[in-house]
């Protein structure tokens, strides 16, 4: 029987129990350099009913001594068996940022292995993946410039930048990231049939508007975009509007079902 309170299992999921009788799950995947932390408040926010299940990625809170990936496929094809023992009814994924692109490979990874998929998808600042990069590879360079790079990115808070010890802890795991994103190569399939969401930040200097818009031939479902204040991280800035948005999406998904 499948816990509903708080806790792990094999430390990849952290299960928030759903307020009110459980009708589905939300699977979260974090952003480069980030950890499942970043949705601690959504458990609290999201539609009643909705478990918050929050992805624990090897490497880093929780699982820092663990050996960070840094190649896409391998971790999509752990993550796919691990996620298949808690999807026991209508399950949705969202990621932002590298976790858009985790999710995306995720929902493809679970149609062909389990012949499953979730109710909706939600990709989150970040390109369609079959687009190029919008930058040149810079995982691979010195500590200095990789890291004013990713400031430039929006991914590395000041806070982190000035202290040599916190920066000594997140280099590697930022690296390792970037460089899943950087040597990603799409490949491609059918359109998923579930409906996809994508959201974008008003002033996200990384991810334009077009490539935002660009998800739409990765579903024969459904197609929404929205677009937020905010830059790169707009989930952050505006995030009681995209949990809103989030939410709009979950119930209309509830009632079609």
């Amino acid at each position: 029987m499948k816990p509903t309170n708080m806790r792990t299992t094999q430390s990849w999921i952290s299960i928030s129990s759903s307020r009110g009788r459980k009708i589905g799950r939300l699977f979260c995947l974090p952003f480069a350099g980030g950890g499942a932390s970043a949705y601690h408040r959504w458990p609290s926010r999201v539609l009643d009913g909705i478990e918050v299940a929050r992805v624990n990625l090897p490497g880093r809170e929780t699982r820092l001594r663990e050996p960070l990936f840094d190649r896409l496929a391998p971790l999509i094809d752990v993550l796919v068996e691990e996620l298949v023992h808690w999807i026991d009814g209508p399950f949705f994924l969202f990621g932002h940022s590298m976790g858009a692109l985790l999710v995306f490979e995720l929902a493809r990874g679970l149609r062909c292995r389990h012949g499953l998929l979730p109710l909706h998808l939600f990709v989150s600042g970040f390109r369609a993946p079959h687009l190029p990069p919008s930058h040149l590879p810079f995982s691979h360079l010195p500590d200095a410039e990789f890291v004013d790079s990713v400031r430039r990115y929006g991914g590395l808070p000041d806070l982190v930048a000035q202290n040599e010890e916190l920066l000594e802890i997140f280099l590697p795991i930022l690296r390792a990231d970037f460089a899943m994103t950087e040597k990603y190569i799409y490949l491609e399939e059918s359109p998923l049939e579930c409906p996809l969401t994508a959201l974008g930040g008003l002033s996200d200097s990384e991810v334009s508007r077009e490539e935002i818009l660009a998800w739409n031939i990765h579903t024969s479902a459904r197609f929404n975009t929205h677009f937020f204040p905010g830059g790169h991280f707009f989930l952050h800035d505006s995030e009681p509007l995209v949990l809103d948005q989030i939410n709009h999406q979950l119930n209309e998904a509830m009632l079609d079902r």
